[in-house]
């Protein structure tokens, strides 16, 4: 596959992920556990890096996110987890997350590139299920950096372009 669109794809792919790192970043420890607001803070910010995770994955069928996260997200009755998991949990899922989009895009080819994927309702070529899932963590950052707006009058700018290395 031609270098440009690897890199094309990294460099949005990877700001919108910057984005979410930088809202989860951002959040002072009374928004972040703020259990009487829902959807809670902290919780969007799992849901975006589960599927995140998942979605950089070949295939549903064995997924296993890193510990501590089990499958609950993906319980039809939408059980959270039971407890609220820390910044650094999920600053160490979110890189898990960027290393697992990097090596996916430095291997990727023509062919696997055009290779067809399935989770759930979202089906496709891997290219589409690349632009599906940056338009997911990309809705998500933008709706915690609007919850950090109404809270506290303040949130991350906007990232172009990642300038983290392939």
């Amino acid at each position: 596959m031609e270098t440009p669109w690897k890199a094309l794809l990294w460099s949005q792919f990877g700001a919108a992920i910057d984005m979410l790192e930088n809202a989860l970043v951002a959040c002072p420890e009374e928004v972040w556990s703020d259990r009487s607001r829902q959807p809670e803070y902290w919780y969007i910010v799992f849901h975006t890096l589960f599927w995140l995770d998942l979605y950089l994955t070949e295939s549903p069928e064995g997924f296993a996110p890193p510990h501590p996260y089990g499958l609950e997200e993906l319980d039809p009755a939408g059980i959270i987890p039971e407890r609220v998991y820390t910044k650094a949990e999920l600053l160490s899922y979110l890189e898990h997350g960027r290393n697992k989009l990097r090596s996916i895009l430095s291997t990727m080819t023509e062919e696997s590139f055009r290779a067809p994927r399935t989770f759930h309702s979202v089906q496709g070529p891997l290219a589409e299920v690349l632009i599906y899932n940056l338009r997911h963590v990309q809705h998500h950052a933008a709706q915690l950096n609007l919850i950090l707006r109404q809270r506290i009058d303040s949130a991350p700018t906007w990232v172009s372009k990642t300038k983290k290395p392939l």
